[in-house]
């Protein structure tokens, strides 16, 4: 049985194209892998808290000296690390607000980047910890940026994914969702034939 890291972002929760995408794609992995068992953590119904200075002293300070503010903060850290350590299969759903990715999933990405638990810093430069694994990432997009300057999301993702150690990262691209109707169903029905062709 393969355990898939469900991660969506949408505000729209599963009502969202990306969201969709990801039900999609875990409807392939089925057909794949047969039973998968899904951790599902929906960034946008439980957010996780934006990164401050007291968060970020939390991670810095020795285990021995922290309060239990500061323990609890680093707990919560280790709970989503843990996830992804667990998983097989990282499944993501990703929508571009304002082109960029949500300001929640940076969140979540600056909770799970740690010094000496999912990267350390070498003469050569960082080198990630986790062990590598598929991870999908379902981009769905009001407009056309995928191949553009204006894709900040794409170079972001993988770059950061890359940071901890996460290297087999697939993009799926769903684009011109509001450029009208026939575009629209057009874009799912191409994004939804990627699917099958990744997961397959």
């Amino acid at each position: 049985m393969k355990n898939i890291l469900v991660i969506t972002a949408s505000i729209f929760g599963q009502d969202g194209q990306s969201s969709r995408l990801v039900s999609q794609t875990l409807e392939q992995l089925r057909q794949t892998y047969g039973d998968i068992q899904t951790t599902y953590r929906d960034l946008s119904a439980e957010p996780v808290p934006h990164l401050d200075a007291e968060r970020f002293g939390a991670f810095l300070t020795n285990a021995d000296d922290r309060d239990g503010s500061q323990q609890g903060v680093v707990d919560y850290s280790d709970l989503l690390i843990s996830e992804i350590v667990d998983a097989d299969v990282i499944v993501m759903g990703v929508p571009m607000y304002n082109f960029g990715v949500p300001s929640v999933l940076k969140a979540y990405f600056d909770h799970i980047a740690r010094a000496g638990i999912t990267f350390r810093y070498t003469a050569n430069g960082p080198v990630g910890l986790l062990e590598d694994r598929p991870v999908y990432i379902l981009a769905a997009r009001g407009g056309l940026y995928a191949g553009t300057p204006n894709d900040s999301q794409t170079p972001f993702i993988r770059s950061f994914l890359g940071f901890i150690g996460l290297k087999d990262v697939h993009f799926v691209y769903a684009e011109g969702l509001n450029m009208g109707d026939d575009r629209k169903e057009n874009s799912l029905q191409e994004a939804g034939r990627a699917i099958e062709t990744l997961t397959a």
